[in-house]
């Protein structure tokens, strides 16, 4: 018997560890693919164009969404990003499994079109976490933090639309338990072929 490709989407606030859990989670399956997705940002440091996102200008992108080659795009934080189409269909067409990580208004517009993903939502465990997180991990300049903060309440009234919430307390329990989940939803009868 074969399985089916499943289409796995992990979304939740700037800054709670989301990069963390998949990097682990990729490490713990062999057989479930990264989606990388399509931006206008600048690259930070240390990030290669092709392997944490595709690099682009705003005419590319805007060109992309004109011919349909996006399966979700938004922007976020004065940046455009979106997930390839093709990428994500190919993988599913081959029976392979993709993760995506997407922000939440991408990860609602892939709900509207692939239902039968499955969506999980990375909680922190309150504010002030995150807040210490993101101040912590350095990444982002004062007026970036506030702005993520800002939007913290409105990001966290959309888990009800998740089929699955961690919350990332402790890094390695949710790392296991987004791993348990993936584990889970690859031995459901309705994604074995038959």
């Amino acid at each position: 018997m074969f399985r089916k490709g499943i289409l796995f989407v992990i979304s939740g606030p700037s800054g709670v560890g989301k990069g963390t859990i998949i990097d682990s989670v990729i490490s713990n399956f062999s057989d479930l693919n990264l989606s990388v997705s399509v931006t206008t940002r600048e690259p930070r440091a240390n990030e290669i164009d092709g392997r944490e996102y595709f690099f682009v200008p705003v005419s590319k992108f805007q060109q992309m969404v004109a011919d349909g080659e996006l399966l979700e795009w938004a922007k976020v934080y004065d940046n455009f990003y979106g997930t390839p189409r093709q990428m994500v269909l190919d993988h599913l067409k081959s029976n392979q499994d993709i993760l995506l990580e997407l922000d939440i208004q991408g990860a609602l517009k892939v709900k509207k079109t692939m239902p039968n993903a499955v969506f999980i939502f990375i909680a922190p465990p309150s504010f002030e976490d995150l807040m210490q997180r993101i101040e912590k991990r350095g990444k982002d300049s004062q007026s970036s933090i506030e702005t993520r903060m800002k939007s913290y309440e409105s990001e966290m009234q959309y888990m009800e639309y998740y089929d699955y919430v961690v919350i990332n307390e402790n890094l390695n329990i949710a790392i296991s338990v987004v791993s348990a989940i993936i584990t889970a939803e690859r031995c459901r009868y309705n994604n074995i072929l038959r």
